[in-house]
């Protein structure tokens, strides 16, 4: 008799601002958001902000009467805490189910086929990750991987099962049918907006009108994405959870400048930092690169004089190198930097990536040379590791950095940096 699968899908409320109020209790209750790069756009929203009917990636110079009424505090994004705060949570998480899957920043799949009682181990869940960590988590469960996101908005919204946590897998058939007639479908996992409206102009509005659709009509008109979702809501698994994480197929750096930049050796500063950043990336996930492409641009929302251009460089053989792919990042800035414009951004992809162990060597390149890079690169990325990033740097990098972007109001690094630990008086 095959065992009936079950997944959890435990997501952490409101991660960013989650994450400031562990550090500063004066947050709690108050109405905050956690801002873009630059201090630019909305990127996370307590409650209270919600309630105020703020939309997710609103411009934050537009707030500022909801600001002055309300008492908005804005924090730039702090993305070193969320990461270490990220971590910490899911070393948690996979000690408490025999398999797991890292989704984003602030969720993860469980695998929950042998275990019972699973409201209980829900209530845990939350009881622990809140204790240990500080941060509120609420558990959905279901016999696939969209049926399990999908009651972790249940459980969000309180619309079925205890506080915290909905285990559709308890449900009877009817309740569950009652259930998702009351649930939009735009909450159905990969359903985005633009997607809805069409599901809507076909009469396909909540939860249980998408799961009793034609799903070959669907397959025809949106694809074979949408006929596995239809299949998952009806409680068949198409997607198996996946407990490592693939390799990335490309690897991308890439800021707005906090103020524009108009000379050649500020750009070359921005875009060395990216390489570095990505080179640092690539070696963590064991690959190389083929090829670099160095984009730059100008600020296309105001009135002044347009650019925007872009250049792929290949490398003479696959390597995760810093050095090598900072020379060609230079060459491509060279090829295609103008000078008499304000830049607003760049930024450095890698591409064409291999797995490091396929590798190949080829006739003339210098073995030795490579060897003393690889040695050199590594020891990097350890004091990096250790003291911080960018402790050490490429010089052409720079050190100023005039032209990084803003972040007036960030947190400091409370877990990573031993000169920002809080201090309890």
């Amino acid at each position: 008799m095959s065992r009936e699968t079950v997944y959890a899908l435990v997501d952490v409320n409101n991660f960013y601002v989650s994450c400031e109020r562990v550090f500063d209790w004066r947050l709690i209750g108050r109405p905050v958001v956690v801002l873009s790069n630059n201090d630019g756009c909305v990127v996370a929203r307590s409650n209270e902000v919600k309630a105020l009917g703020v939309k997710m990636g609103a411009p934050w110079h537009q707030l500022r009467e909801l600001v002055d009424q309300h008492g908005i505090v804005g924090l730039s994004s702090n993305y070193t805490l969320y990461g270490d705060m990220s971590r910490r949570v899911m070393t948690i998480l996979a000690d408490m189910a025999p398999r797991q899957e890292v989704y984003s920043i602030d969720e993860c799949f469980l695998d929950f086929t042998d275990i019972g009682d699973r409201i209980r181990h829900g209530q845990q869940i939350r009881r622990r990750i809140q204790q240990w960590i500080g941060l509120p988590v609420c558990v959905g469960f279901g016999g696939t991987k969209s049926l399990a996101k999908l009651a972790n908005h249940c459980a969000k919204k309180q619309l079925a099962g205890e506080v915290g946590v909905c285990d559709l897998t308890s449900m009877t058939p009817q309740d569950i049918d009652r259930l998702f007639q009351t649930v939009d479908v735009r909450q159905v996992w990969g359903v985005g907006p633009k997607l809805a409206v069409q599901l809507e102009a076909m009469g396909v509005r909540t939860v249980a009108g998408l799961r009793d659709a034609n799903a070959g009509v669907l397959r025809d008109r949106f694809g074979v994405v949408m006929e596995r979702t239809v299949r998952e809501l009806r409680g068949e698994s198409c997607l198996p959870l996946e407990a490592m994480t693939p390799p990335k197929q490309q690897i991308m750096a890439s800021r707005s400048f906090g103020t524009e930049v108009t000379s050649f050796e500020e750009l070359r500063e921005s875009v060395l930092t990216y390489a570095s950043r990505a080179a640092a990336k690539l070696r963590a996930q064991s690959s190389l690169t083929s090829a670099v492409m160095v984009f730059v641009r100008t600020n296309p929302f105001k009135d002044v004089p347009q650019y925007a251009r872009q250049i792929v460089v290949p490398l003479s053989y696959p390597s995760d190198d810093t050095l090598l792919i900072g020379r060609a990042v230079i060459a491509g800035l060279k090829a295609i930097y103008q000078h008499g414009y304000r830049y607003k951004k760049s930024g450095v992809m890698l591409m064409q990536l291999m797995p490091k162990a396929e590798r190949q060597a080829t006739l003339f390149e210098d073995v030795d040379c490579i060897a003393r890079r690889a040695r050199l690169n590594e020891a990097i990325d350890r004091i990096n590791a250790r003291f911080g990033r960018r402790t050490v740097a490429l010089a052409g990098a720079g050190i100023s950095k005039r032209w990084a972007m803003r972040s007036e109001n960030r947190t400091p690094a409370y877990t990573t940096r031993w000169d920002e630990l809080p201090i309890a008086r």
